[in-house]
């Protein structure tokens, strides 16, 4: 039941969040917030065209929003506007869809998201899970725009 999702793996990943302070210029960022819990996760992200260079978060969020956060944030920098996008698509189709965790994406470098798998059968907690995925996309569509909104 609810340990499923609330497993030592994702616990651990919630304790261990790298990149957590905010960038000082960054190119755009964004912030999310979960209607249903409150939960809330800003980004930052600086890029050189459609690849992140530096990234920084303020997580304010339950456990499976930081550890979501935690693994973003282990695998953007370096990663494209069109792979941020996809991985989201994949986790969103993974909560909402049944679909499959993305493992194989882009050689596997997201393979721990599949932590969050047991997460799809709690609908209430899918908006928190997901909203750095939000807030990622939206910043890097920003930034790719040139139209820094906060």
């Amino acid at each position: 039941m609810l340990n499923d999702i609330y497993n030592k793996r994702i616990l651990e990943l919630a304790a261990d969040i790298p990149l957590c302070e905010r960038l000082d210029a960054p190119d755009a960022s964004s912030t999310q917030v979960s209607k249903l819990c409150g939960s809330k996760v800003t980004v930052d992200v600086k890029m050189e065209g459609d690849k992140v260079v530096a990234y920084g978060a303020d997580v304010k969020a339950c456990a499976l929003g930081q550890a979501s956060s935690s693994i973003m944030a282990r695998h953007v920098i370096g990663s494209t506007a069109e792979e941020l996008h996809e991985v989201g698509a994949a986790m969103r189709a993974m909560l909402k869809e049944g679909g499959e965790p993305p493992r194989e994406i882009y050689g596997g470098k997201w393979k721990d998201l599949e932590v969050l798998e047991p997460v799809r059968d709690y609908k209430a907690r899918h908006a928190s899970t997901l909203l750095v995925f939000d807030a990622v996309e939206d910043a890097v569509d920003k930034a790719m725009a040139g139209t820094e909104k906060v």
